[in-house]
Parts: structure tokens; sequence; C-alpha cells
């Protein structure tokens, strides 16, 4: 008996393809050449139009039922055939109904006979399953093609559902934060600030690839620019004042075509490093640096808005972005609109060498119309008021070049670097001016325990290097350290402090401090 059992466990084709049972000639070889009389000598049900409970195959799948336990369902162990109206006499079956029942004991016993090393089967079921099989085989295999049938269905039904898959993500950053020195602005008191920023992003998939995300935002983190400090190079990098008033802060919709390409639409506020992804390790604004400037190459901030971006793929080593915005769409005005205002042009190009080092090309050409309310701000409030607007509120072109680099010399030590030009002309006084701005960032992750972050960061904000009409005479230096201690999976805590030497690239300013101690939340 062990071998007959070896050899059905081995079979390859002893099951169809639905999981039905197929018993194979040679699995009987070792039987007696002629079947148990009560087999043998039934009726063909071949010439039955329905299955009755007096008939030989159904008091066969019932004895098959009652010993193996193969279709569950029935509280005394019993089958009695149609049972829809609760009945408890015995009824009549369709024969395609029997066959459905049968299917099911059948892949049920197969499950047995593989998963039990000593079968309990004897030789007289095995025969009785391939009666069965044989008298209906017909109606076994129109239930294996509609069983394909729903299966190519379900298939085809997963592979294009629309199923919405929506999230909320939150952050919440509240700061103490100060500055501290002689500042260049006269209506400064140093004082001591508590605020605070709140980010809510609904997140919604439609198709589990795609991303629709808006955003709302409030915060009363002030500025620390030349209204406070007379410079914009003591900003906070994570600053935002709405006054408290919640608003609509971030609208886009992200979307892949093919297997390379992620197309981002945006409504509002698409900012050029979504397309041109900074590589330093300091770039977020509740985890990263803790100024403005420390986060990532000012060229990239010189405008945001509505827009459309383009991520290609090109290998495993290599992405290209290109993007096209503008802040100015939705107003039809004069020196306005989606073409004819305000606008830049992305081009990027992102290499990996090898696994531990990045290196990032950044070209962006760049239009303000200027004679707006905005003004020109051709370094996104980082640098000098100088490099910000070098030739006043008049239209303004830019051509921006950048390269950026980091590399992981080991898990707990990055360094990371950018350097960033500008070439600025005004067509309507022919005047022109070189921006440059450059900074080296050292990042230690896991420093004293899992999820902690060290940086520092030392760098030249914005300065017109050259001009033809006021260049920046002298140079500041941006010093900056932090330490980000992770409390909890959503809690961190982030001390830091950032110096500006001779604020605005000007001697007979003194030197700036920034102190803020940042809590970030996360949800």
């Amino acid at each position: 008996m062990p071998n007959l059992y070896q050899n059905l466990i081995f079979t390859s084709n002893f099951i169809f393809a639905t999981s039905l049972v197929t018993i194979p000639i040679f699995a009987l070889e070792n039987q007696p050449e002629t079947l148990p009389a009560d087999i043998s000598q039934l009726t063909s049900v071949s010439q039955l139009s329905d299955i009755q409970p007096t008939d030989w195959a159904f008091l066969a799948l019932q004895s098959l039922i009652e010993r193996y336990g193969c279709i569950a369902g029935y509280s005394n162990g019993t089958f009695r055939g149609d049972v829809s109206r609760q009945a408890a006499s015995l009824r009549a079956m369709s024969r395609y109904a029997f066959a459905a029942s049968l299917s099911t004991c059948l892949a049920k016993i197969q499950e047995l006979i593989s998963t039990t090393k000593d079968s309990l089967i004897t030789k007289e079921d095995l025969g009785v399953i391939q009666k069965l099989q044989s008298e209906f085989s017909a109606e076994l295999a129109t239930i294996r093609n509609r069983v394909d049938a729903v299966k190519n269905q379900t298939a085809e039904l997963a592979a294009n559902q629309f199923a919405t898959t929506k999230k909320l993500e939150a952050e919440a950053i509240m700061t103490v934060a100060s500055v501290f020195g002689e500042n260049i602005a006269d209506n400064s008191d140093n004082n001591l600030t508590f605020a605070q920023r709140v980010r809510l992003n609904f997140v919604t998939s439609f198709t589990g690839k795609d991303e629709l995300n808006l955003r709302l935002e409030s915060g009363n983190i002030p500025e620390f620019d030349e209204n406070i400090t007379g410079t914009g190079m003591t900003r906070l990098g994570f600053d935002e004042d709405t006054g408290n008033n919640v608003g609509l802060d971030e609208v886009y919709y992200a979307f892949p075509i093919g297997d390379r390409i992620k197309t981002t639409l945006a409504i509002a506020e698409l900012e050029l490093n979504d397309i041109a992804e900074p590589i330093n390790p300091l770039a977020s604004s509740g985890n990263g640096a803790v100024s403005r400037f420390g986060r990532y190459n000012p060229i990239v901030r010189g405008m945001d808005g509505t827009g459309l971006g383009l991520n290609y793929q090109l290998n495993q080593n290599t992405n290209l972005g290109f993007a096209y915005m503008t802040n100015d769409a939705v107003l039809p005005t004069a020196k306005n609109g989606l073409f004819n205002g305000n606008f830049a042009a992305l081009g990027h190009l992102n290499y990996q060498p090898i696994e531990n080092l990045g290196i990032a090309f950044t070209y962006i050409h760049a239009y303000y119309a200027g004679g707006g309310e905005s003004g020109i701000n051709l370094t996104g409030s980082t640098g000098s008021l100088t490099a910000r607007s070098p030739f006043g509120n008049v239209s303004t072109t830019a051509n921006s070049f950048g390269l950026e680099t980091s590399w992981r010399i080991n898990p707990k030590f990055i360094v990371s670097g950018w350097v960033g030009y500008t070439k600025a002309e005004s067509p309507v006084t022919n005047d022109d001016a070189d921006i440059l701005n450059y900074a080296v960032s050292l990042a230690f992750p896991d420093l004293g325990s899992e999820g902690n972050l060290a940086g520092l960061v030392i760098g030249m904000p914005p300065k017109v290097i050259s001009s033809s009409l006021v260049a920046d005479r002298d140079t500041s230096l941006h010093i900056e350290g932090f330490y980000r201690l992770r409390v909890t999976e959503n809690i961190s805590i982030t001390p830091g402090v950032f110096l500006i030497t001779n604020p605005e690239h000007n001697t007979n300013n003194k030197s700036l401090f920034v102190g803020t101690i940042r809590t970030t939340l996360k949800f």
C-alpha cells in the first residue's frame, strides 16, 4: 500500500490545472483486474438527466464525503443534495451541480494525499474516484473551463480597477528661535520667538502608482529677512508666516508613463527642487538643516507655481529631469499668463556612477517680467539684496548652472557640496551681472543613536561677484551646526545655530547669530 500512495504523490498528471483530481491508471496496477462488484456492475449515469439520491454516483460521493470530510458545510457530516429549501429529505441534483460537488471533493482528497505521508485512502476508494471521474468527465471539463474564465476575468478586473487609496500625512513644527547680534535693520529687538508651522497632506492614489497631493498649511514662524535683520541670509529653513490662516499650499498630480517616465502636473506651488531633487542629505525643512541657505543650492529656489515636470530614468544610474513653470498663470493681464509672464525652464541630470556617490548637473533659464509687487528674486531670498535683484524691479533674464555632489564615505559619514552660478541680464537696461554661491556640508547619520543626525554647513550665500551696475564688495560666510535627536519614530528635537559673517557681503556689518530649537512631529 505505501508504494501505491507514493506513486500518487509523485504523479504529475494526478490533478487537473484547476485542482481537480485525475487518478492515473498505473496507480491501480496492484489492484485486481476487475473492480469490486458494487462498482463494476453499476448502471452508467450518463443516461440520467438528474442524479437521484439512490444512484450509485450519489451514494459513492456521499461515502467519500463522510470518510474524508472533503465538503464542509453539513452539520451532520452527510451529503443531502439540494438543500436550498432546508428540506430534511434527500433531493435530486442536476449533473452539473453534482459534478461541482465532486470537483470540490476530489480537490480535497488530492490535498490529503499530498500532505499526508501515510494516506488512509483505500484501493476501493481510488477505484470509485476513477469511475466518478470517467462518468462525469464532460461536466468536470465544463467546470474547469468556467473556473479559468472566472480567473481571467478576475485578473482583468484587478489590472484595470479604479480603486482609490487615500491617506493623511501630517507634520507639525514648533520652534523657539532668535537672532543675536547687531542687526542691520533698525526695527529689531532680537526678541525670542515661539512659533509653529503645520502641514496636512491629503494623498490619493487611483492606480497604486500615481499620486494626487493636496497640502494645507498654516503657521506663524517669522521670516528673519531684511524686514527684521536687514538681510535674507538669516532666514530659517522652515519659516512660514500666514498669520495662522490655513491656505492651500501645494496641489499636484504625479503619474507614470511607461516604466521610466514620471510626470508631475502642478496647479500650485510646484518647486524646481521637486523635479531636480537635491542629493544633499540635509535638504529637509523638518529634519535637515535649520537655515534656508543650508538646505540646497539656491539657484533652484528662484521660482515656484504652476507647471509640468518630467523625470526620465535613462538607466539604473542616470535620471533626467525637465520642468516648465510659471507663478503668474492665473492672471490674464499684461506680463502674466502661462507663456508671457514669469517662467522658468529646467534641465537636470542626476548621475550615480557608484552606489555611494551622486553627482547632479542643473541648468535653469528664467525670465522675470518685473514691475509687480513680488519684484525680482533670483536667489530665493538666501543671498544679498543685490544678488536677489541686481538691476532693480525691471525685466530680468537669468541663466543658472549648478553642480552638486554627495559622497557617502561610510554609513555614518557623508560629504556633500554644491556650487551655483547665475548669469543675469536685463533686456530693458542692457545691464548684466554674475552671481555665485557655494557650500560644503558634513552629515553624520545615526550619531549617538539610530535616527539621529548631526550636520555642519559652511558656504557663501549668493553674491554678485561682477556687475555693470553694483557688485557685492566683500564676502559673507554661512557657518551652521545642528544636531537632530530622534525621541521617537515620529518626534525629533533639533537644536541648531548658524553664523553669518559680514552680512550682505559687507565688512561694515557685524556678524549675526541665529539660534533655534526645532521640534518636529510627523504622523
